[in-house]
């Protein structure tokens, strides 16, 4: 599975899963470390991993998610996103991780079962809730 974590999140987040996933297959990469900058408008980066094909992304920014035409350059590229709700943006980096972590199956199968997507990461529980349908 190959995801990026946008600069809405902490790019030592994505290092983290990286060096946690890589055993198992996964491509775990920020933002500003696959393309060398972090001021890449949306609409650049989503349409460069919309060429290479199955991304999925983890945010912050439900904007993306929710408000046109970013979300429907989102939807037609083939990305899943998994965005994270406020309460757990607030959160320190390693209780992030940790959350990213422990829901990683059930990303992993958002994934495999969605050709596309937003979600919000669920705080609590393993639900994921679909967000600006």
């Amino acid at each position: 599975m190959k995801v990026m974590v946008d600069n809405d999140l902490p790019p030592r987040l994505a290092r983290v899963l990286h060096i946690i996933f890589e055993d198992e297959g996964d491509e775990i990469v920020a933002l500003r470390d696959k393309f060398g900058r972090a001021n890449l408008k949306d609409e650049e980066w989503i349409r460069e991993l919309a060429t290479e094909g199955r991304w999925a992304v983890l945010s912050a920014d439900k904007r993306i998610a929710k408000q046109r035409p970013s979300r429907e350059l989102f939807i037609g590229a083939g990305l899943v996103g998994f965005f994270f709700p406020p309460s757990l943006q607030k959160q320190a980096l390693y209780r992030q991780a940790a959350r990213v972590i422990s829901l990683w199956p059930d990303i992993r199968d958002q994934v495999r079962l969605n050709a596309n997507g937003c979600f919000e990461m669920p705080s609590k529980g393993r639900r994921f809730r679909q967000i600006g349908r």
